[in-house]
């Protein structure tokens, strides 16, 4: 049955990326090791649209390594200014030279030698294995880890050596070995643009129908960390969904904020989110697979500070006709038994507000 899901998930992954994937990036389908490895360098720790700009930059001043190479440390940093975490340039420069100097320009074509590299890492090695020299390696990263984590409906924590060991194993398994270049550049794009963080487009992603996580309602609570990231700013936007005067609940778990307090179905993003109501039936829909839905309040913000942390969110007061099929097996309580559980002080303030009472039942 797993190696089914294998086969499913890469030809149909493989599929997507040949007649849906409108995804455009200047360095993707170039063969070019320099310019593959300095694309992966300026996006280490670097969003995409920020390193966009920065690699063109680069490229039209130093379109060869042995431009790079020769060029002055002073000139380099200050077309570097910007990017942050300096040091990935001070080894772009070096690796530049030792190329240069040590092995006539020409780059190491296995990933091996590539490793041995000053500031190449396994998935800059992959990178430039698969896509300069069509080799075998998977590359794994944020995006890789979400797809592959939804899809199989693995929980194993991404951020232990045990979490990572285990999904490079997996991302190698459904690695299309004949075109790794193009799976890997698939992968990547899926997770960027449909198996997104927050908000994916689930309902109509080709890969839902053998999705676990899509099956069973776990797409916001996948990929799990083990390390709570302490953010200074979280946006949470809170469904309050009813069905039959009932409501959905859920029990906070883990080491994060609210341990063993009850919220509703949420929805944490790193940016704030408009919803209005196209686009709450728009997330009904992709997510849950909810058609025919009742929208009867779209919150105002709330806020609430914390030590080290400022919460931010809204509260969306949803009314289904049915249960969506991912949805069944949660706790569905009534009122009376709702009022019995402990929820956070972000989430009382919104209950205890006069537009809140006739909302519920």
């Amino acid at each position: 049955m797993k190696n089914d899901a294998m086969n499913f998930f890469s030809r149909t992954l493989m599929y997507w990326h040949q007649h849906q994937n409108k995804r455009e990036m200047p360095w993707k389908g170039i063969k070019d090791p320099y310019k593959i490895w300095l694309s992966e360098i300026i996006l280490q720790q670097t969003r995409v649209d920020q390193g966009l700009k920065y690699y063109e930059k680069f490229v039209a001043q130093y379109s060869t390594i042995f431009m790079l190479a020769a060029a002055k440390d002073e000139d380099v940093f200050k077309l570097w200014e910007g990017l942050g975490y300096y040091n990935r340039c001070k080894n772009l420069l070096f690796t530049a030279r030792f190329i240069v100097n040590e092995m006539n320009g020409i780059f190491p074509e296995t990933y091996n030698d590539l490793l041995l590299l000053k500031g190449i890492g396994t998935y800059t090695a992959a990178a430039i294995a698969s896509f300069a020299y069509n080799q075998p390696y998977p590359v794994v990263d944020g995006n890789v880890f979400r797809v592959l984590a939804r899809f199989f409906g693995n929980a194993t924590a991404t951020d232990t050596a045990h979490g990572k060991q285990l999904f490079t194993q997996l991302a190698n398994e459904v690695l299309d070995k004949k075109e790794p270049g193009q799976f890997n550049q698939a992968i990547m794009d899926f997770g960027a643009t449909v198996c997104k963080p927050a908000l994916p487009n689930c309902n109509s992603c080709l890969l839902n129908k053998q999705c676990m996580a899509f099956a069973n309602g776990w797409v916001n609570k996948l990929p799990k960390k083990e390390k709570t990231v302490h953010k200074k700013n979280r946006w949470l936007s809170y469904f309050i969904l009813e069905h039959q005067q009932k409501l959905l609940v859920f029990k906070r778990e883990g080491s994060d904020i609210w341990q063993n307090l009850h919220e509703f179905y949420l929805v944490e993003t790193d940016e704030v989110v408009v919803w209005n109501e196209a686009l709450v039936q728009q997330f009904l829909h992709e997510q849950l697979n909810i058609k025919n839905a009742s929208i009867q309040l779209i919150s105002k913000v709330f806020n609430q500070q914390l030590t080290h942390q400022k919460i931010k969110g809204q509260f969306i007061k949803v009314v289904l006709s049915t249960i969506p099929k991912v949805l069944k097996n949660n706790q569905w309580l009534s009122v009376n038994e709702v009022n019995q559980l402990a929820f956070p002080k972000f989430i009382n303030q919104f209950l205890e507000e006069k537009e809140t009472q006739g909302l519920l039942f």
